[in-house]
């Protein structure tokens, strides 16, 4: 099977956008929000791998073209932010300060989590870019000097459990605006759960937009500096 792989530049795409459709369609079929697409393509692309044996190396070459559309697919999430930007003006003193509430929250809790677990400094900053965009989370982990490759584990693990939880959430502490909804989901799970934001509504998606490039903007500036004192 790996001498499958490593004859052909596309085998491991087609097994990823195939692994991704079945989870489309159990979304759509079970509705059941833990269901989420990119979780079940995940769980079935590698139970696939371990089956037939494929090696990480031979599979990744031939899926790399996914990895090209990172940063087009993230810079396209400024369409629904463009057409939401009468509400950003309106709003927007309470949204700047929702995001960076939420993301220095989010790079506090690393710092506090990683100190008592005695996590090293390469480990503490692996995590800290957790609830950013794959795309700039991997630049802001290697200047730093941590694990990208678990970087990127821990921002997958983010996005799909902050998409799977938003609805309870949003129930259970009664937050029925649609900004504050987006905002929360773009701030904590990036574009994963921005793909949930957008499933929940126009205004939602466009928040989760926002807050996706804010919270990276703001990462790239403090991590560095809260990296620098421990």
């Amino acid at each position: 099977m790996n001498t499958i792989f490593q004859n052909s530049t596309t085998i491991g795409l087609v097994i990823s956008l195939i692994s991704y459709m079945i989870g489309l369609k159990l979304k759509k079929t079970l509705k059941w929000s833990f269901l989420n697409p990119l979780l079940i393509s995940i769980i079935l692309t590698i139970l696939f791998v371990l089956v037939f044996r494929v090696d990480y190396d031979s599979f990744n070459a031939s899926a790399r073209y996914l990895s090209y559309l990172l940063t087009p697919a993230t810079v396209s999430l400024a369409i629904p932010l463009y057409l939401e930007i009468d509400r950003l003006k309106k709003n927007w003193k309470a949204i700047i300060i929702s995001i960076f509430a939420g993301t220095v929250t989010s790079l506090a809790v690393i710092i506090v989590m990683g100190l008592i677990f005695r996590f090293s400094h390469s480990e503490i900053v692996t995590f800290l870019p957790k609830s950013i965009t794959t795309a700039i989370g991997m630049s802001v982990s290697e200047e730093l000097g941590g694990i990208v490759s678990i970087t990127v584990a821990a921002i997958i693990v983010t996005g799909i459990f902050g998409a799977v939880i938003a609805d309870t959430v949003f129930k259970l502490f009664h937050i029925t605006d649609p900004v504050a909804q987006g905002l929360a989901i773009g701030t904590s799970a990036h574009a994963i759960g921005t793909s949930r934001a957008m499933e929940i509504g126009p205004v939602q998606g466009a928040m989760s937009s926002l807050a996706i490039v804010t919270a990276g903007i703001i990462t790239v500036i403090l991590a560095p500096l809260l990296a620098s004192l421990f």
